[in-house]
């Protein structure tokens, strides 16, 4: 079985690779090509999360089991450490043995941004450039750069709660591209006239309104990846056109879009389509120039597994990885 670091993991797999990889997933889940039951999360009553997402992929390269397994642990925010730990493993297709297991922090990072990137890729305007970021964590520099590599960004606006994270970000985004990069005091004063915004943040308030966000933008909203967590408000989400991951996990599990049906703000059975189904062309995507669609993207285990499989592939290659023996 093969052992690898985030570091490594970053190595193995980047952008490009993580955006091809990520949309062929998705389409081919949106095609029913993917098994994938919804998330189970225990709570211990501690504020702690434990999630376990098994699936099996097909892919071009690679099909099989995969599982990743995350634990949430609040109190990791004082120990200098991530909050969110945990693994990802893939499974030998032919032999069943576990073929690797890899930190799953950076994989998170690294399909959650790609994901981010395959939606704008298919929804927003073919000229949009202006991004606004929301948070300064390691998402929003994962969205960062995934989205440099697909579109041109003209300007960059960022605001953070935290004045030295922010401070961090600005220093290491400006090192990474030659592109005009501001904090702002306010989400609104980011948010305005932005044809591109992602939303990075770990909130249960929401920081975006729908006075906020210009005609024709597109929005990816990660940050809120549980139920009881929110970025956007109900406005917000009510004003746009909602393209997801699967439709089933967020039906079940997304807050932010189940507050504006329950406030009487959108309909109950507002279908909500895949980004899967656009790629396969089951699904026009946007509809015109001063629509506004919104990716809420709640993670699917399919990314991370598919994920794996090529970073073992590429980890094989680089000489990446420790490898130790795990047979009887």
């Amino acid at each position: 079985m093969l052992l690898l670091n985030g570091d490594e993991v970053r190595k193995a797999l980047p952008v490009r690779e993580a955006y091809r990889v990520v949309a062929e997933v998705m389409r081919r889940y949106s095609a029913g090509d993917v098994v994938l039951p919804v998330r189970t999360v225990l709570a211990a009553g501690d504020g702690s999360l434990f999630g376990a997402m098994p699936c099996h992929v097909t892919g071009e390269s690679d099909s099989g089991y995969g599982l990743k397994a995350v634990l949430h642990a609040p109190g990791n925010t004082a120990r200098g450490l991530p909050t969110h730990v945990g693994v990802v493993v893939v499974f030998d297709p032919d032999t069943a043995q576990p073929l690797a297991m890899m930190e799953a922090g950076a994989v998170t990072a690294l399909r959650t941004a790609a994901a981010s990137a395959v939606a704008t890729d298919a929804l927003a305007l073919p000229d949009a450039g202006d991004l606004a970021l929301i948070g300064a964590g390691t998402q929003a520099r994962s969205h960062l750069l995934a989205l440099s590599e697909i579109r041109r960004l003209r300007r960059v606006r960022f605001w953070n709660r935290g004045s030295a994270r922010a401070e961090e970000f600005l220093t290491w985004a400006r090192a990474q591209l030659d592109v005009d990069i501001t904090l702002m005091n306010t989400p609104a004063e980011a948010l305005r006239g932005a044809d591109l915004v992602c939303t990075t943040v770990n909130t249960t308030d929401p920081v975006v309104c729908a006075d906020d966000l210009a005609e024709g933008v597109h929005l990816n909203a990660v940050g809120s990846s549980v139920p009881g967590k929110r970025e956007l408000s109900s406005d917000a989400v009510a004003s746009c056109s909602v393209f997801v991951d699967t439709r089933e996990g967020a039906q079940q599990e997304s807050s932010e879009l189940a507050a504006p049906v329950e406030e009487g703000l959108t309909p109950a059975d507002r279908r909500l389509t895949e980004i899967g189904e656009v790629l396969l062309g089951n699904h026009p995507g946007r509809s015109g120039p001063a629509e506004r669609t919104l990716y809420k993207s709640l993670g699917m285990a399919a990314q991370d597994v598919a994920s794996g499989f090529a970073i073992v592939r590429a980890a094989r290659r680089l000489g990446l990885g420790i490898t130790t023996d795990f047979t009887c």
